[in-house]
């Protein structure tokens, strides 16, 4: 399996390669050149194993250029029982909202409490393994941009890996503040969190503007390092997401839910669009789906995209309750336009730099009317967002987090305005304690709210049942490490200082 550039397709590069580079040299994103085809026969074998097996037969088939003991080993290391809490590290819980049975694939069971475990606890292992047959005797510097939940995961899944250092960027205004200690009170020796003066898409911006200078690139490779990335914009990151919606898949049927070969819609909270992308892949692998059901907050760019087939990004920029989806550009939506245009490079390139330079695009008919058949757009703003969390908890008593509570809201509008009662998997994505604030305000919309957010998940543990996850409950106790602050424009200058490079 060989992979190239949205915006470069003469670029072809391995597996190995494309997770240890991460990003093109021209910005493009890496894409594999075909899928691999799952039949009737292979879901049937995929049925009677677990999540592991699960895995190592979807990494396998796009990571030719690894070991069957490799891919063996970077499964079984990163999805233990002690980190997900038990042998299935996505589970589905089935609940009941207006007499409509929702599928919730938790996804957020892992060490940090986000969806981004499931791809963040194996990616360190996939790009040890790719330096070793590719740079030998480098270290990996992994640049991040982080809207709350991807900084930590990669933070704690990096922690003092050989042959790597990590930087974290997140918006100092931009996350909860439990995420915010998350990070900041990160172990580890070789990682360094900093907040910057601006918006995720500032920080994603400054992240991408960095891995593309040479300058930068050559003081790197002075000193025997090399940027990668632990965004969703690597490969090694959006892989691992592609198998839980597979496995969601076979869990269903096992379950009794579904028959093998049922269509079933996938509704999933979406900013930066690499979960949704990932169901989107999993689909042209053979998974039966109906429809791809994309759930935004206010900042509903990825909406209107859908509705009208033009990208525009300029617009008011809203802090939400949900502020993992607070992001006006979706970098892997460039992965989907250069599928739908026919794998052309040269068309997805002249719709990113349209971007870059007027912050607007408008794709081509064919296109739009792709996007028209498959995917459905929805948004929900703080208010709905915190009725329909009050809502599942007091029909249902199941607690879920703000970003969960977009994508139900969004699926019950698709429902009413379709008609259509094909079962749905929602990806859920975080533990409701990572936002106990806005969360206990919709349990509990008069209650007096304690002074603190580890008061208030105290508190929303008494009023709901709902256990507190091991991570989050022993946070409190940690005193942060960092603080650092920085501009937008002195990102640059950050990280060659946190290397020591002059």
């Amino acid at each position: 399996m060989l992979y190239n550039s949205t915006q470069n397709a003469k670029e072809v590069v391995s597996a190995a390669q494309a997770i240890a580079q991460g990003i093109s040299k021209d910005g493009g994103l890496f894409v594999p050149q075909e899928f691999p085809k799952y039949d009737e026969n292979t879901f049937k074998a995929l049925l009677k194993t677990d999540y592991k097996g699960r895995a190592k037969k979807v990494f396998s088939d796009f990571l030719s250029d690894f070991t069957e003991e490799e891919i063996s080993d970077c499964v079984e290391k990163a999805y233990t029982a002690q980190k997900f809490g038990g042998e299935n590290p996505a589970p589905i819980s089935y609940c009941n909202l207006d007499g409509t049975t929702l599928n919730i694939l938790e996804l957020w069971h892992g060490p940090t409490c986000a969806f981004k475990d499931m791809a963040l606890q194996i990616l360190p292992h996939l790009l040890t393994k790719s330096l070793k047959k590719k740079y030998d005797g480098k270290t990996a510097v992994i640049l991040v941009a982080t809207s709350g939940d991807t900084g930590k995961a990669a933070l704690e899944g990096f922690k003092d890996v050989e042959h790597t250092k990590i930087v974290v960027f997140y918006p100092v205004d931009g996350v909860s503040p439990m995420q915010k200690h998350q990070m900041n009170t990160q172990e580890g020796e070789n990682v360094r969190v900093c907040a910057i003066k601006g918006n995720f898409d500032d920080a994603q911006t400054g992240v991408k503007k960095i891995f593309t200078t040479p300058s930068v690139a050559e003081k790197l490779a002075e000193n025997n390092m090399l940027f990668s990335s632990a965004n969703s914009i690597n490969w090694g990151r959006l892989l691992p997401q592609i198998v839980y919606y597979i496995s969601a898949y076979c869990d269903l049927v096992n379950d009794g839910k579904i028959e093998l070969g049922d269509k079933i819609n996938v509704v999933v909270p979406t900013g930066n669009f690499g979960n949704i992308l990932a169901s989107y892949y999993a689909s042209l692998m053979g998974l039966p789906i109906n429809k791809f059901i994309c759930a935004s907050n206010s900042n509903n760019v990825l909406t209107d995209f859908i509705k009208t087939g033009v990208y525009d990004k300029n617009r008011n920029f809203y802090t939400t309750i949900s502020p993992s989806m607070d992001i006006l550009v979706s970098s892997n939506l460039e992965r989907l336009l250069y599928k739908l245009s026919g794998d052309n490079d040269e068309v997805t390139r002249g719709w990113m730099n349209a971007l870059k330079s007027e912050g607007k695009y408008e794709v081509s008919d064919d296109v739009k009317a792709v996007i028209n058949e498959k995917f459905y757009g929805g948004f929900c703003d703080d208010k709905n967002t915190e009725a329909t969390i009050h809502e599942m908890f007091e029909q249902d008593k199941y607690l879920c987090d703000t970003h969960t509570a977009v994508a139900i809201n969004v699926y019950k509008q698709y429902v009413e305005e379709t008609g259509d009662k094909t079962p749905s998997v929602i990806a859920s994505t975080a533990s409701p304690y990572k936002f106990s604030k806005a969360v206990l305000e919709a349990v509990e919309p008069n209650a007096t709210l304690p002074e603190t957010e580890f008061d208030m998940v105290d508190e929303l543990h008494k009023v709901s049942g709902a256990e507190v996850p091991a991570p989050l409950a022993n946070l409190k106790n940690k005193t942060a490490r960092f603080s650092d602050v920085t501009e937008v424009n002195d990102m640059e200058n950050y990280v060659l200082g946190a290397l020591g490079i002059d």
